[in-house]
């Protein structure tokens, strides 16, 4: 009962984990974007700048990373069951 209630987890240790905080932070700052983009031209009269344009390939590139994390998770667990 001496690891009950701790913060510190292997999981948050584990190889890849920056990926997947990789892929969580392109996510959000690409749908943040798209809704910037959307936003923009109802609260002003301006066009969005090409800036929020740029920002919002980082939805899809965070969606590719999460793929990639979720491959090189799931390979991890496979190899680790059949030991």
């Amino acid at each position: 009962m001496e690891g009950v209630g701790t913060s510190s987890s292997a999981s948050s240790k584990a190889p890849g984990n920056g990926l997947l905080k990789a892929a969580v932070a392109c996510f959000v700052v690409g749908v943040v974007a798209v809704v910037a983009i959307f936003l923009v031209p109802a609260l002003t009269d301006g066009t969005p700048g090409l800036l929020l344009y740029l920002l919002t390939l980082a939805w899809p590139l965070g969606f590719a990373l999460a793929v990639a994390f979720a491959l090189k998770s799931g390979r991890r667990a496979r190899d680790g069951r059949n030991t």
